[in-house]
């Protein structure tokens, strides 16, 4: 799980080392990883000639360290992989035992580990579902300038106005509107009906029955 250099090596033994380690068909990922760490620590200006010597590629060995250095000798888990643990190296140490906890009791390969942690990052950037969420509407935008046009016109604001004309238009379809607001307890159905109050910044007006709903006569929609 790890590999312990002495105190005091000089550079020599140091990089012989790293050319037994390159020379062992499954030589541990932790072994190269504590290798690397001990040289860039001990001989700064020198170490990148021992990978050379030993014919590492400096990119792996540069990762086999990061995560070397995000789990100390005490942290690893020997019934899991390295790579459970460099998908794992990015993340506060409370977050990596939690994960290490499931994918050792849970016995999750690497690639399960990797989709749970995904699965976990998805559900926590979902928005929370409002109790009565909303629902979008796709107009063309010729239609949208139109109605934004027509909002101007009246110097309404434009999501008011729409509101506005389209309670108009359901108060004017529907035969008992108030029967229907006190069963769905909408107060905003409550005040349309009849229109006989406007609505906050719709001229006076521009509330009258018929007026409003006449100009949504031109407009189809379709649930």
């Amino acid at each position: 799980m790890g590999l312990q250099m002495p105190a005091k090596m000089a550079y020599d033994e140091w990089e012989r080392a790293g050319r037994q380690l390159a020379d062992v068909l499954d030589s541990s990922s932790w072994w190269l990883g504590d290798w690397l760490v001990y040289g860039k620590d001990h001989y700064t200006d020198r170490y990148q000639r021992g990978i050379r010597a030993a014919g590492l590629s400096y990119q792996t060995l540069r990762n086999y360290a990061w995560v070397s250095r995000r789990f100390d000798l005490t942290r690893r888990r020997p019934a899991l992989s390295f790579q459970h643990h460099a998908e794992l190296a990015s993340m506060p140490v409370e977050e990596q035992e939690i994960w290490l906890d499931r994918a050792e009791q849970r016995h999750w390969t690497t690639k399960q580990l990797r989709s749970a942690v995904r699965a976990a990052r998805q559900s926590e950037r979902q928005p929370p579902t409002s109790a009565e969420p909303s629902r979008r509407l796709e107009v063309p935008g010729s239609r949208f300038q139109w109605w934004h046009r027509a909002a101007e016109q009246l110097g309404v604001d434009f999501e008011q106005w729409v509101m506005t004309t389209l309670d108009s238009a359901a108060a004017s379809a529907l035969e008992d509107l108030g029967t229907l607001a006190e069963r769905a307890e909408i107060p905003e159905l409550k005040r349309v009906k009849g229109l006989t109050a406007p609505a906050a910044g719709v001229p006076a007006e521009s509330a009258r029955p018929g007026v409003l709903a006449e100009r949504t006569r031109p407009v189809a929609i379709s649930a």
